[in-house]
């Protein structure tokens, strides 16, 4: 029973630490090599809250491996602007992580419309 109020407080902690963190991406980081739409898909804390893996999108970037470099570097300000907006005894250390699956979405709806147009083209 214990386990499972744990990882509701855990999926509790993910989502408020999702949210924050695409408000500071969006609006408060100010790095040069951040560009395009970069939208947080999922944070994964771990069970001891000192690390919070977070996957995110970018769309529209000038150079992707740049703009997730940006937000690597500029990992320390988001994580102190976290520890001022969310009370935790331990700010997480974020480690960013490129989340392409909206990207292979896409590539298997081109091919599901490509088969289709194939399909109906006989």
């Amino acid at each position: 029973m214990k386990n499972q109020s744990g990882s509701n407080r855990l999926n509790k902690i993910n989502e408020e630490l999702k949210r924050e963190i695409s408000n500071i991406i969006n609006y408060e980081v100010t790095n040069s090599n951040v560009t395009g739409l970069i939208s947080v898909t999922k944070v994964k804390i771990t069970p001891d809250l000192r690390y919070a893996r977070v996957y995110v999108s970018i769309i529209n970037s000038k150079n992707i491996k740049n703009t997730l470099a940006g937000l690597k570097s500029s990992a320390g300000f988001i994580r102190s602007r976290i520890a001022e907006k969310i009370n935790l005894r331990v700010t997480p250390e974020l480690v960013f992580e490129l989340d392409d699956s909206m990207q292979y979405g896409e590539r298997i709806d081109t091919i599901l419309k490509d088969i289709m147009k194939d399909i109906k083209g006989e």
